[in-house]
């Protein structure tokens, strides 16, 4: 590949995640279920497929398909896991905390990524990979209690939505 689709690709993969990463905040701290929600989390979800398809074709790093690789798979699971039930209000009686937990996990994985790919890049004088497993570990851990302190609060407000 030449230096040129390198950087288009770097393009397709960075531009995606700045969106995702507006989205994905606009959507986590506004009202939920109203056509704002719905229409920013579309969007979030569109610039989370561009993201990951980007980081699948992105071997530059490694050569082959790496650790960033599986991560960007487990992204597209979150993210599916948390599309699908919310589209198809399936399972019926709790597609709304499958939607809950699922997309905040997809959102916690990219702040994941940021921060891993920020401190890689700017605090090179630790290791690599101490850097994105600290980096990561922390963002997950804020990202799990963040979650599970607002997640009864939050179904309990919208669960008239489940039933809609």
């Amino acid at each position: 590949m030449s230096s040129y689709q390198f950087d288009l690709l770097g393009g397709l993969h960075f531009a995606p995640a700045l969106l995702a990463m507006f989205f994905g905040a606009f959507v986590l701290f506004r009202k939920k279920g109203g056509p704002i929600h719905i229409k920013a989390g579309y969007a979030y979800s569109a610039m989370m497929l561009l993201l990951n398809v980007s980081a699948l074709l992105i071997y530059k790093l490694f050569g082959k398909f790496g650790p960033f690789h599986i991560a960007a798979v487990i992204s597209l699971v979150t993210l599916l896991g948390g599309l699908i039930p919310a589209y198809l209000r399936k399972p019926k009686h709790n597609w709304l905390e499958f939607h809950y937990e699922f997309m905040n996990w997809s959102v916690i994985g990219l702040y994941a990524a940021f921060w891993s790919e920020t401190f890689s890049r700017f605090f090179r004088f630790a290791g690599f990979w101490v850097l994105v497993a600290t980096a990561t570990a922390i963002t997950v851990a804020v990202g799990a209690y963040l979650l599970k302190s607002r997640k009864k609060k939050i179904l309990e407000k919208y669960q008239s939505l489940a039933s809609d």
